[in-house]
């Protein structure tokens, strides 16, 4: 068993979006899906709160709490970052286009 992130993120199985504050999106190049890349969660003072890899559709979600965020794309194909504020019980869109 290793340490990888998992693909894609948290599963949303079982929780309660009106009770939780979801942070998703996905990361595209040229309109196109990119898999396995690197998304990290950066709170509101640039410090490292968890890191997933993309799936196939270059989907990625974070649970985490309300407020501000960024999130940070490392992949070979190119990288970006984007800031998202974060509100509970609505999901907060990340999409990062590279």
């Amino acid at each position: 068993m290793g340490c990888a992130p998992p693909a894609g993120g948290v599963s949303l199985e079982g929780v309660d979006l009106a009770k939780e504050t979801v942070i998703g999106g996905r990361v595209r190049l040229g309109g196109n899906p990119v898999a396995g890349a690197y998304v990290r969660l950066l709170d509101s003072g640039g410090d490292f709160t968890g890191e997933v890899v993309t799936d196939e559709a270059g989907g990625f979600r974070f649970l985490a709490r309300p407020g501000e965020w960024s999130v940070r794309v490392l992949s070979p194909k190119g990288s970006g970052s984007r800031a998202v504020i974060a509100e509970l019980g609505l999901p907060a869109d990340a999409t990062v286009d590279l």
